[in-house]
């Protein structure tokens, strides 16, 4: 039987500023809400937009940083994996929601407040491209010609869950 994958990628912003929590034996948990926009032709041939919302789970120590450093507006890049969680409700109704597990986040260039730049580029499954100066966790790193290569200013790693 072959394998399967569970990967997302999503270029966006924040809708809001994060919200970090931790869990009852101390870790950290951020939640991060991105919205991502694409644009598509209507049929009266008028460009219109649709906005997709998304909710990002960071954990651990990346997920304190990342609090510092992200507010509402700002432009990243995350990869993840795509995971539904189910509960029972104070009512006890059953209830589920899909989040996004992030691996991978990179900061962009845009920031309301005008400060920071640059992310860093790439690496990942897309290779090429050497890294930017980033925000957040440190400057260069190397591009890297596909696989998993440098991510530049970008926060790696992830909690595994299983």
């Amino acid at each position: 039987m072959a394998e399967g994958m569970n990967k997302a990628i999503l270029i966006g912003n924040l809708g809001m500023d994060p919200e970090l929590r931790f869990t009852q034996n101390g870790q950290a948990i951020l939640r991060i809400r991105l919205a991502t926009t694409e644009s598509y032709v209507n049929r009266n041939k008028e460009r219109q937009e649709r906005t997709e919302w998304h909710t990002v789970i960071v954990w651990g120590n990346r997920a304190e940083a990342l609090n510092k450093i992200l507010s509402k507006g700002r432009s990243i890049a995350v990869e993840g994996r795509i995971q539904t969680r189910q509960w029972d409700d104070k009512d006890g109704n059953k209830r589920s929601t899909t989040e996004i597990n992030a691996t991978n986040i990179v900061l962009l260039g845009g920031r309301r407040d005008g400060g920071g730049g640059g992310g860093g580029g790439g690496g990942g499954d897309y290779g090429g491209g050497g890294g930017g100066g980033g925000s957040y966790g440190g400057g260069g790193g190397g591009g890297g010609g596909g696989g998993d290569g440098g991510d530049g200013g970008s926060s790696s790693g992830g909690r595994d869950s299983g």
